[in-house]
Order: structure tokens, then sequence, then C-alpha cells
């Protein structure tokens, strides 16, 4: 009897589960169909939030170093104006944002076109303070290709008029594949069950930020 109730137990969760990648995978396709654009597609002007991922000992990591380059092309051709660096900005995470910002000022991105968020702790938040704090209405995310589309699909739960930049990656296969079956399996499953009820931030927590909020 016990076993033939675990059977089913498993298989309903099984059921469930599948059920939720699906759902996700599909949300996630809709939302963001048409949205990935080329580089030479971006129009001028625009502001790019670029996701914050691990850096050592003050340098970017391989998918944040990707990102960055994205972002830089962009910069220089015009397609960009401004940069939101959004990622976790602890001590003990190596403060991703300065990382970037640093990375970025090296290479002659004008500090007062660089705005840092600290507290870009995973992509929903990353999302949601660029709405609520930095009052961002439209930006291009830049991230890898396993990234972007659940990245536009969770701007635009929180208000954002987003699209996407797939970011080149010179990075390990193995972490490759790692981060593609992470999508699917988790981080997309994830996002849909955690889609945001919208409340507005208080301004007061722009005091957090370094760098000037923006409207775009």
């Amino acid at each position: 009897m016990l076993s033939t109730v675990a059977r089913w137990v498993v298989i309903i969760g099984l059921v469930a589960a599948e059920l939720v990648i699906t759902v996700a995978g599909t949300w996630i396709y809709f939302s963001s169909a048409g949205r990935v654009l080329d580089a030479d597609e971006v129009p001028p002007g625009s502001t790019a939030l670029v996701l914050g991922s691990l850096v050592d000992d003050g340098l970017p990591g391989s998918y944040v170093r990707g990102r960055l380059d994205t972002a830089l092309d962009l910069y220089e051709n015009g397609g960009v104006v401004r940069i939101i660096n959004s990622g976790n900005g602890s001590a003990a995470a190596g403060d991703e944002p300065a990382v970037m910002r640093s990375y970025l000022e090296e290479r002659g991105v004008p500090a007062d076109d660089i705005v840092d968020d600290p507290l870009g702790m995973d992509t929903d938040a990353s999302c949601r303070r660029a709405h609520d704090v930095f009052g961002v209405r439209r930006a291009v995310i830049v991230t890898q290709d396993f990234h972007v589309s659940r990245a536009i699909a969770l701007c635009r739960s929180w208000g954002i008029d987003a699209t996407g930049v797939a970011a080149r990656c010179e990075c390990a296969t193995w972490t490759v594949l790692r981060n593609h079956l992470r999508e699917l399996l988790l981080a997309r499953p994830r996002a849909l069950v955690g889609l945001p009820v919208q409340d507005v931030e208080s301004s007061a927590g722009s005091a957090e930020l370094h760098g000037s909020a923006l409207t775009t």
C-alpha cells in the first residue's frame, strides 16, 4: 500500500514539475518574443541594464566581462548613453557594481554615464529597482543568451519596456551547459512562481545608490 502511494506521489510530483517548467517556458517565450535585438537594432540613446555576475579580486569574471564588453560596444556606437550596473554590492561578493564601474571607466566611459545598483541581488531585484528606484521605463538588458529572455520577461512584469542584447562570452563550455540547464529547470520556474505584485519602493532607497537616478 505504501509503495503504491509513494509511486503516485512521485508521479504527481513529476507531472506538476513538468507543468511548471512548460508554463514558465511558454510565459518567457511570449514575453520576450521579438525583443532580443542585434547590436545594430538598439535605438540610439538607450539605457543599458547590465546584470552582474561573479567577480574575483577586483576583476570581472568571464560572464560579466562579456556583458560589459557588449555594453561598451553599444555605448561606443551610440546605441546606449547610460549604463546601469546592477549586482551584489556586498564585500563578500567583491562588490560587483564597483568592479563593473572600474572596468567601464578604464575603457573610457565617463563616470557620469554610469549608475551603480549594489542591491541588484538577482534578476528580479535588478528589474524591480531599475523601475522603482531609478525610474527606468525603457531599457536594453545586457546578459548572455541563456539569461536574456527571462530578464526581459521579469523587467516587463515590473513595468519596463524591456529589450535585450545577448552578450558574448568566452566562457568554459561546461559552465555554459550548466547555466542552460539551471535556467530551464530552476530559474525560469522560480521566476514564474515569484512573479511580482508591484509596489513602489520608498524614495529613501535612492540613498543606497551610487550614481544619480535617471528616467528613460
